[in-house]
């Protein structure tokens, strides 16, 4: 059974940090991309940033460049996303999402709500 368990995410001050972790099993992870959505209120989903577990290769939405790292274990099937100088616009539900390309999901996590204060 494929899992996606996102965790780390909570309330934080506007310019604080957190960071997001995403646990895979169930499908050969070296062989996925592994990403991150956002869903705020009202809003569409969006692409966050995206990482491809077999060359380390990352893309990052406009909106996060120098704020966000995406990393990845490989050891242990897990993707980070480091979340730093936070705005209240980046308040949304953050979902991990994997597939053979970044453009292209196969398998969907629960989410995890990031809550930015002003």
């Amino acid at each position: 059974e494929v899992q996606l368990v996102e965790s780390g995410g909570g309330l934080v001050q506007a310019g604080g940090s957190l960071r997001l972790s995403c646990a895979a099993s169930g499908f050969t992870f070296d062989d996925y991309a592994i990403g991150w959505f956002r869903q705020a209120p009202g809003k569409e989903r969006e692409g966050v940033s995206c990482i491809s577990s077999s060359d380390g290769s990352t893309y990052y939405a406009d909106s996060v460049k120098g704020r966000f790292t995406i990393s990845s274990d490989n050891a242990k099937n897990t993707v980070y996303l480091q979340m730093n100088s936070l705005k209240p616009e980046d308040t949304a539900v953050y979902y991990c999402a994997a597939g053979r390309y970044c453009t292209a999901v196969d398998y969907w996590g629960k989410g995890t709500l990031v809550t930015v204060s002003s």
